[in-house]
């Protein structure tokens, strides 16, 4: 700016920008906050089954839910979406990820899908390639990616089980993806776990979601900082 020093210069930004939030808020409008005006706020997709969309329970009692309150608590600027299906598998949440990726344009995906495809029976490595296909495309729009893991009652078999829960971790490991390695633990493998489920033996109760949460949000919390 010719004839004016970078100090002068700086406080006249500072002052036009306090003149612009007043004018706005003169105007009955919302002024823009720190976070809006340097465009750094995170957008969080969250694309899930059930677990993650509240089935079952009262709205706004879901981990979901709780983790948009824990943000706002902890004053960390991010704005979630959740796109999480009741009954949805791996290959429904491809077949959808595409069109969420352009509309919301996240900056963070968290992708909780392969538990359904358990219950169905379906193939391992249809799950390990749908999971690796959602990460690969959310990272190719810009976006981080974290793997929520999932595991199955000891009647699959063993075998079954070790695989299944593993196939999460080693997607993750290949996709340079954030893993929270099992979203039910504190719930599903507690002493009175009887107690924290829904008839269908299947689905938590709301008591239950803020132990999920627990679950991702000591993985997530550093993630989106």
């Amino acid at each position: 700016m010719d004839g004016v020093k970078p100090r002068q210069a700086l406080s006249r930004r500072k002052l036009l920008a306090h003149c612009s939030a007043l004018t706005m808020t003169a105007w009955g409008l919302p002024a823009m906050s720190a976070t809006a005006a340097t465009g750094s706020a995170r957008t969080l997709l969250v694309v899930g089954d059930s677990l993650s969309a509240e089935y079952g329970l009262a709205r706004g009692s879901g981990w979901v839910a709780l983790l948009e309150k824990r943000l706002a608590d902890e004053k960390i600027a991010a704005r979630v979406v959740n796109a999480s299906i009741s009954g949805d598998t791996t290959s429904g949440g491809r077949s959808r990820l595409a069109a969420l990726l352009t509309q919301h344009k996240p900056t963070h995906v968290l992708i909780e899908l392969g538990g359904n495809d358990a219950l169905r029976g379906l193939p391992l490595d249809m799950t390990r390639q749908n999971l690796t296909a959602m990460a690969q495309a959310a990272r190719d729009s810009g976006a981080k990616v974290m793997l929520v893991g999932m595991q199955v009652p000891p009647n699959y078999g063993a075998r079954y089980g070790q695989d299944f829960a593993a196939l999460f971790g080693s997607v993750a490991k290949e996709q340079g993806a954030a893993l929270v390695p099992f979203l039910l633990a504190g719930v599903a493998d507690a002493p009175n776990a009887d107690k924290l489920f829904q008839p269908d033996r299947i689905h938590p109760l709301a008591e239950a979601h803020p132990t999920m949460l627990a679950n991702v949000w000591k993985v997530l919390k550093p993630w989106l900082r």
